[in-house]
């Protein structure tokens, strides 16, 4: 591979340009912050340069290029998707906003109702495997973390996009720092008439971030986001006929946090406040508002504070954290919930860093479920300094939504008597991280115990929730992301080369009766595949290539590609996704669309000294 690559990018640059760096990352998790050559887990980071390279328009795209991430969109641009991680159901994926929990009690198909434009994203950061000793219940397959931007220099960036189906977006935002005292602005509205009927989209972004450096070791900060999403749903929910054409559907996401973090060089520790608000309106007939409705509307508190402390004999890391659920629904009734997590883990190192472990512990006490204890374990070592072997086990644990247990329509009937899902998720692998090279190799087996799947019979029409008794999901993740000019210490037209690969075998249970809707509908080959070119001069070239083979679905591929012609303060692209004119579906009822072309600028107004 570093031959073909090495020829196929001989011609040397003799002008200056910037390569793709592949930098060392610290992961923000709610505790342990590490590099990620340092983890003894599977991480994959999207950068802030692979986001402004790739054609995508929301975060749900962005994924959509990670091996192991299957992201199932029912509208396009991020209007709604569900996310799986190695097999694992939209329920079982944590999504974070700077290690704040976006998970909804209605549904985790809110998950990917993200109030952030792609202009306030620094990274996004993949953390695959057994998450509930990090983060509690619900980081069941693993984590998905979303890291904002918090600029030092005062700017003002201003983007324009136009294409296809009436496509349009504006977005602007500013940073304005002023000695010790950050702030951030965005504002954002992206819209389009859809790409056939009733698949109009209309989605607004709304975010401030603030931080205030009290003294070397102290800050403050506030983050308040919010998004507006009103978009046809043309069988987004139910059958393939022409009675499900007309649904409509509008939601409002909010968060917002203030917290306080001290570090020194003996502790460090993150205090924080969060509430986040959902609403979604739910409309059978688009025009017809009265024929059907559902009102959902909910409400999560969060208070949390997490502490490091160093010492000889290595990292500790201690948290408590205390939500409030709150669901006031139409259908689902009036619903609470109160959630209590402890966490401690700790890092020890041995034979000069060679050897790290790090065993953990959360325990989880839910006012309707009870108390839960998750244990793990994180063990890696250093072959070299390039090379480290690792392997993690840790159990997971999943309580039902409030739609598992109490939704009600002619089509779907919840199930008061579910009862929690929980896993063992075993890991081990190797990673390889040097200069302009990071590749991971990794084997994982995850053995759930009363998994949460909708079935019903073939010869009736309501699905209905059920705990399967087992299902275990084993497979192997394989990632490299390669940057030639870092590697070989000299300037390449190939900026960045990524591939990635995920196999999963499931053992599918002989207990599930009638169709499945969600569990078994897991991939079997993932193949992902990334390159940036510098054509000349300015000159930008980005093609990323998907293969996906499911289990119950036709297999597909999928090229997306860009053209940017960059300047300091400004850039011109030209993109289309689906560029050979696919047909192809990410669900069983909606049909996604074929080539789809658009354009735009960015402008950057520096006002720094």
């Amino acid at each position: 591979m570093m031959l073909f690559l090495t020829i196929a990018a001989s011609a040397q640059i003799n002008r200056d340009s910037t390569p793709i760096k592949i930098e060392e990352v610290i992961i923000q998790a709610n505790r342990l912050q590490l590099p990620v050559s340092e983890s003894s887990n599977t991480i994959n980071i999207i950068s802030r340069q692979q986001l402004e390279n790739t054609p995508v328009h929301s975060v749900a795209e962005a994924l959509q290029n990670v091996a192991g991430l299957d992201i199932r969109q029912r509208g396009v641009h991020g209007v709604q998707a569900d996310v799986s991680l190695r097999g694992g159901t939209f329920d079982q994926v944590l999504i974070l906003i700077n290690g704040v929990k976006m998970a909804d009690p209605q549904t985790g198909h809110h998950a990917l109702n993200i109030p952030l434009n792609m202009d306030n994203i620094e990274r996004i950061e993949i953390l695959k495997g057994p998450a509930a000793r990090i983060y509690g219940a619900n980081a069941f397959a693993g984590a998905i973390n979303i890291v904002t931007r918090t600029p030092d220099k005062a700017f003002v960036n201003i983007n324009l996009e136009g294409g296809q189906n009436s496509l349009g977006g504006v977005s602007i935002s500013a940073a304005l720092p002023k000695g010790d005292f950050n702030q951030y602005f965005s504002v954002g509205r992206q819209f389009s008439d859809g790409y056939r009927f009733n698949t109009d989209y209309d989605i607004s972004n709304y975010l401030y971030q603030a931080e205030y450096k009290i003294d070397a070791t102290q800050k403050l900060d506030v983050m308040g986001t919010f998004t507006d999403r009103e978009f046809g749903a043309n069988r987004f929910y139910g059958g393939t006929s022409d009675f499900w054409q007309d649904q409509y559907e509008e939601i409002q996401t909010s968060l917002f946090n203030i917290g306080h973090q001290k570090v020194t060089d003996k502790f460090a520790i993150k205090t924080r406040f969060n509430w986040r608000r959902n609403q979604d309106e739910y409309l059978l007939k688009r025009n017809e508002p009265n024929f059907y409705r559902n009102l959902h509307i909910s409400n999560v508190l969060t208070v949390e504070s997490h502490a490091d402390f160093y010492s000889k004999a290595g990292t500790t890391g201690v948290g408590v954290e205390l939500s409030s659920v709150y669901l006031r629904s139409n259908n689902l009734g009036k619903r609470e919930r109160q959630i209590a997590t402890l966490f401690l883990e700790h890092r020890v190192s041995f034979l000069n860093d060679k050897i790290d472990v790090t065993p953990g512990i959360a325990i989880s006490q839910y006012s309707d479920f009870g108390t839960h204890i998750f244990p793990g374990l994180d063990v890696g070592y250093k072959i070299n300094k390039d090379i480290k072997l690792f392997g993690n086990v840790g159990y997971t644990w999943r309580i039902p939504t409030f739609t598992d247990l109490f939704y009600e329509d002619a089509g779907n009937l919840g199930n008061e008597d579910l009862e929690p899902e929980s896993a063992l998720s075993y890991e081990f692998g190797v990673k390889y991280d040097v200069a302009g090279v990071r590749a991971n190799l990794s084997w994982f087996l995850r053995d759930g115990t009363d998994l949460i799947d909708w079935t019903r019979a073939a010869d009736t029409l309501q699905w209905q929730p059920s705990n399967i008794a087992s299902l275990a999901m084993m497979g192997i993740d394989a990632s490299l992301d390669f940057n030639p000019s870092a590697y070989f210490k000299r300037d390449f037209y190939i900026k960045n080369f990524r591939l990635g690969y995920t196999y999963i075998d499931a053992e599918v249970p002989q207990n599930i009766e009638g169709i499945s809707r969600y569990v078994l509908e897991n991939l079997n080959h993932q193949f992902t595949a990334g390159l940036d070119y510098l054509i000349g001069g300015n000159f930008y070239l980005n093609i990323s290539y998907r293969y996906f083979n499911r289990v119950t679905m036709d297999n597909y591929s999928l090229i997306d590609a860009k053209v940017s012609w960059k300047e300091k303060n400004y850039s011109v692209y030209l993109a289309a996704n689906n560029l050979l004119d696919v047909e192809y579906f990410e669900t069983n009822l909606v049909q996604m669309p074929g080539t789809w072309i658009y354009g735009g600028v960015k402008i950057r107004l520096d006002y720094s000294k």
